[in-house]
């Protein structure tokens, strides 16, 4: 595709981060604006469905995915450390997950969904990664798993492995089942504080893929 579409109009500042269901066609986008948007791409005329959330209690979102087992469902994460799942059909929150440690809130760099389990999974600034059940708002596992910031996630279509990048400069592998890390690349360096901004898994073929400060992208096989 190279002509443009539509442009979708309505946050009043920066757009942080973009989630798409082809389930039910709906486009989810987080902003600086504080608010989590809904729409419609498939219209003649795109439009947005609802605004999340109307009082900006939580503060400034910094992910949104579209939950894998309830496709009326989307979580997003907060700079607060706040996660907050919402009901699109209800256009209200649904229940606010305990993503806060016991150290105190710290900032979500990443939300993602496991792809057959009621599970949101986030990183945060605090080196932790946290397992989050969507139907009771529990914490059902936490982990310290990097030496610096956690910045990013990505689940493997078959929701066996979880991929994790970092400031440490590493990406590592961790098995579902156990919650233990079963590999770690020296992926990138390190550049103004920063080093992996960004993984992602295909989605049929054993390949990841990485992209860091040091203005590099990397596949692994």
């Amino acid at each position: 595709p190279s002509v443009l579409s539509h442009v979708l109009e309505g946050h009043g500042d920066a757009v942080w981060g973009l989630a798409f269901s082809p389930i039910s066609q709906r486009l989810a986008s987080c902003s600086a604006d504080g608010t989590v948007r809904i729409w419609d791409p498939s219209s003649s005329g795109p439009s947005c469905l609802c605004t999340f959330p109307m009082s900006g209690e939580h503060g400034i979102p910094t992910s949104v995915a579209f939950t894998s087992t309830e496709p009326a469902h989307v979580v997003a994460s907060f700079r607060s450390g706040d996660t907050v799942l919402y009901d699109l059909e209800a256009g209200s929150a649904l229940l606010t997950l305990e993503s806060r440690g016991s150290s105190g809130p710290t900032q979500i760099n990443q939300v993602v969904s496991h792809p057959n389990q009621p599970l949101s999974i986030t990183a945060h600034d605090d080196r932790g990664i946290r397992f989050l059940d969507n139907r009771t708002g529990k914490s059902v596992h936490s982990m310290v798993a990097h030496l610096d910031a956690v910045t990013c996630l990505a689940v493997d279509p078959n929701g066996v492995f979880l991929m994790s990048g970092s400031h440490d400069c590493s990406l590592r592998l961790w098995s579902l089942d156990n919650k233990t890390c079963v590999q770690e690349i020296t992926a990138h360096r390190k550049k103004h504080e920063e080093a992996i901004h960004a993984v992602a898994c295909h989605p049929s073929k054993a390949l990841i893929a990485s992209a860091g400060a040091d203005a590099l992208a990397k596949v692994f096989v």
